[in-house]
């Protein structure tokens, strides 16, 4: 019966393997497509004013 057993577990084993190297490629897709998405992200933010910029410093967004 033991004799059974190990192609199984070299089987599993092998699965296991090609699922981490899914996995890692997933991970690297998605880093990769975040950064990407970061980067857009960054092109599109919106420029404050400097004039707004020191209104927001001083605190005068309001009455007080």
């Amino acid at each position: 019966m033991k004799d059974d057993e190990k192609p199984r577990r070299l089987a599993g084993q092998g699965a296991k393997g090609k699922r981490e190297d899914r996995l890692k490629l997933a991970l690297r897709e998605n880093l990769k497509r975040r950064k990407s998405q970061a980067r857009e992200r960054a092109d599109v933010a919106p420029q404050l004013p400097a004039s707004d910029e020191v209104a927001r410093d001083r605190g005068d967004d309001g009455p007080g």
